[in-house]
This record gives structure tokens, C-alpha cells and sequence, in this order.
């Protein structure tokens, strides 16, 4: 089994996207499953090693349903065209999240559009020491893997609290703390895919413990 396999099947599931289909073809489904199960474990050990601060996540507890919520969203097609997975999981962490799909494939972190509370706390880490993100963010390892913040939409003013001409005013209109790298479905069939992987989580860790030590502290 291969990441070349797990492509081949979203792509026939989203030209078959319905139950009848994926019924029989329910054993691979269970094949590619188990496949990215069984390599979201063993990033899951090396990511442990690395990192003294990650919560071990099986690849059980990593991986999203494949099936789409259609109660919330009956417009969208049975199935989903990717196998996502969220590692590093624990209540109040920012999000560690990877995307394997037909159109498209990514690493992505922090937090994305957070509730009030998460986002009043991190503005708060902001006015208190926004240059500590700044440097992280500016640096040249970081922009060459993410470039900037994900693009979400901003406020027109500054927030509630906080004057116009804030220092840190460009971080403080934002309603996201997110961050995404995007790969190529070539470079996740290739061997390195893996230590790929690893090394932009290395590369995003500061600005995660960051966000996360603002809405713990």
C-alpha cells in the first residue's frame, strides 16, 4: 500500500460519490484507512521524540471521517475528496493538521478563526509582547516554509481595547493565528514524504507554543 494507492481511490470515490459505490468498495476503503493510520502512527512516535511538549495522538484519534456532515451542509457531496488528520491533540492546543487530497494537500497550524475567548487572549499576548511573534514570524527559515499568516478576513479597525495606532495594530486586526505549507501529490509519494513532514512541524513549533502558551498562560 502507498500514497499512490490512496490517491488512485479518492479519485475514484469522487467520480462515484455515493453510497452504493463506496459499499462495494468498502474493503479499499479499509485498506487505504488502515494505510494512513499506520503512518500517522509512526509520525506520531517521532514527532513524541522531538518535541517534549506533543500529546501523543494515534492515528485512530488523528484521522477526520471521510464522510461529509450533510445535516449541517446537504449541498455537499456524500464523501470527501481527501483523508484529513489532526495530531497533537489536547483541549486548548492549537491545531496540528494534515490534508491529503485530490486537489489539494497541506500541513497546517494554529488557529483558525478560534472563539472570542482563544482570540481575546491571544491579542492580549500580542500587546503585551507582539515582538516575540514578529521574530518568529519575519524569520527567513519561517517565511521560506509558510510566508505569512493564512490569509483570513481582518478587522477594519483595531479591536475592542486596543488604539488605532497600536504598535502591533497589523497582528491585532487579525481574526486567525494560522499558518499552512502546501505540498504536491509527487512530493507526498516520494520516501522522504515523512521527514518532510517532520521538519515543518520543527519549523512551526515556536509559533505554535507561542499561541499556545498565550491562551494558557
Amino acid at each position: 500500500m502507498s500514497f499512490s494507492k490512496l490517491f488512485e481511490f479518492l479519485r475514484e470515490l469522487n467520480r462515484n460519490n455515493n453510497k452504493e459505490w463506496m459499499d462495494q468498495h468498502r474493503d479499499e476503503y479499509h485498506e487505504v484507512r488502515d494505510f494512513f493510520i499506520n503512518w500517522l502512527n509512526e509520525l506520531d512516535i517521532k514527532l513524541g521524540k522531538i518535541d517534549p511538549e506533543y500529546t501523543p495522538t494515534t492515528g485512530k484519534q488523528a484521522i477526520n471521517r471521510i464522510n461529509n456532515n450533510l445535516m449541517f451542509h446537504p449541498d455537499k457531496p456524500v464523501y470527501k475528496d481527501h483523508f484529513g488528520a489532526g495530531l497533537d491533540k489536547q483541549k486548548g492546543k492549537g491545531d496540528f493538521y494534515i490534508h491529503i487530497g485530490i486537489n489539494e494537500c497541506f500541513m497546517a497550524g494554529g488557529f483558525y478563526r478560534p472563539k472570542k475567548k482563544t482570540l481575546d487572549s491571544i491579542r492580549a499576548a500580542i500587546d503585551y509582547n507582539g515582538n516575540e511573534l514578529k521574530n518568529i514570524l519575519n524569520r527567513k527559515s519561517f517565511k521560506d516554509i509558510f510566508e505569512d499568516l493564512l490569509e483570513d478576513d481582518k478587522l477594519k479597525s483595531s479591536p475592542k481595547g486596543y488604539p488605532k495606532d497600536h504598535k502591533h495594530i497589523d497582528l491585532l486586526r487579525n481574526k486567525s493565528f494560522a499558518v499552512m505549507h502546501p505540498f504536491s501529490q509527487k512530493e507526498i509519494q516520494q520516501d522522504d514524504f515523512q521527514q518532510k513532514v517532520i521538519d515543518v512541524y520543527r519549523e512551526m513549533l515556536p509559533f505554535r507554543r507561542y499561541l499556545n502558551n498565550a491562551v494558557t498562560v
